[in-house]
């Protein structure tokens, strides 16, 4: 939605420094806030050489050149959307990660919808193998690819890259979106592995050749490998789906998310190079956050965000009658999902009554080491 507050959030607009071509792959939402917080705490003498060593990295992609007005209204009621993306490119450096049949697919798929003031927020997981009709889009090599009924959503990113993920989502929820994230494998890696490792707890053993992950129940300091392992295995959690693996994900997200807080690298200057240096080569933003100062504005306004003020869900889906491999969307769910965040309000719990999703232990298989207390949930979001 369109966000016109002080506290640095950028609106929607035909702006934009540059279009570079985005990468196989690039791209979570806290990534940002630490690449901006290193240029607010080094400053002085080293100041220029931290902003182009930092911009020099940013890769970007022109949204809202690529789509232009036939977009969803840009209503200003102080929330922002960002569509946030993770690839499952097999092309270079990710290449160890198996086959692709195809080009690059959107492994993963969340919408962030930051409440008023970005003290709260929903994110709403996209199951890759939903079924949705993808609407009309622009090909890598630009040519007009028609619409499709029954299409995969993750293959809207595989024929038209990020402008038509962003379409087929918009088009799904009339939600317009505010930002693009990306992220790939190799850079998720990397940032872990900086961050000095992320820690959980798992309560049932984990274990998946495919994602090269063994996990016995206690405690664990996973590195990046491991991480991505997690995040990616299916066969090891839940009935083997896409549903168990969103809900092992969003499980992993809430504990990054609470320890980028305590890794102690704050008063550490260098440290904190090294990680914004690491941050902003695993993203591809859209056009208006390919800079440092307009990363920096977007990172102040998600100072005050915590694990605790994030709600987690999957858009509420069925298995599909015809295949049971695949998903579609429940329309009248989705609805009520899509309808309280353009209105800025909480999502319902009648929304995802009847969901295929969010159903099962695979969630509950992973947790953080220091879980947060039930009392400090937000009220909105309870």
């Amino acid at each position: 939605m369109g966000d016109q507050s002080s506290t640095g959030r950028i609106s929607g607009g035909a702006g934009g420094r540059r279009d570079r071509p985005p990468t196989k792959g690039r791209r979570p939402l806290r990534i940002a806030a630490w690449s901006t917080a290193a240029l607010l705490l080094i400053g002085g003498a080293g100041a220029g050489y931290v902003y182009f060593k930092i911009d020099g990295n940013l890769e970007s992609v022109d949204i809202n050149a690529k789509l232009g007005k036939n977009r969803p209204d840009d209503v200003d009621n102080g929330s922002m959307d960002i569509l946030v993306l993770g690839s499952d490119s097999r092309s270079g450096a990710n290449a160890r990660y198996g086959g692709d049949e195809g080009g690059a697919r959107s492994d993963t798929a969340m919408i962030v919808h930051l409440y008023e003031g970005h003290r709260q927020a929903s994110v709403v997981s996209i199951p890759r193998d939903t079924l949705i009709e993808r609407p009309e889009c622009t090909n890598n090599d630009g040519d007009t690819v028609s619409s499709q009924r029954r299409a995969m959503f993750n293959t809207a990113y595989e024929i038209g890259g990020p402008a038509c993920a962003v379409k087929t989502v918009e088009q799904m929820s009339g939600i317009r979106m505010d930002h693009y994230l990306e992220v790939d494998f190799t850079g998720f890696k990397k940032l872990i592995d900086e961050l000095g490792g992320v820690k959980i707890t798992t309560t049932k053993p984990i274990k998946d050749d495919d994602s090269h992950l063994n996990l016995e129940p206690g405690s664990h300091k996973l590195n990046g490998e491991q991480s991505l392992g997690l995040v990616r295995t299916r066969k090891g959690v839940g009935d083997g789906s896409d549903l168990g693996r969103i809900q092992l994900q969003q499980a992993f997200m809430k504990a990054f998310i609470q320890q980028t807080k305590d890794v102690g690298v704050l008063s550490n200057p260098t440290k904190l190079l090294d990680i914004a240096d690491t941050a902003t080569k695993a993203i591809t933003p859209d056009s208006e956050l390919d800079s440092p100062s307009e990363l920096m504005s977007f990172g102040r306004s998600l100072g005050g965000l915590d694990s605790k003020d994030i709600q987690m869900v999957t858009m509420p889906v069925e298995y599909d009658p015809i295949n049971r491999n695949r998903v579609i969307p429940l329309q009248a769910a989705s609805q009520q999902v899509w309808n309280a965040l353009r209105l800025d309000q909480p999502i319902p719990a009648t929304a995802l009554k009847d969901s295929a999703g969010d159903k099962g232990d695979a969630g509950a298989m992973v947790r953080d080491t220091i879980p947060v207390p039930t009392d400090t949930a937000p009220k909105q979001l309870g």
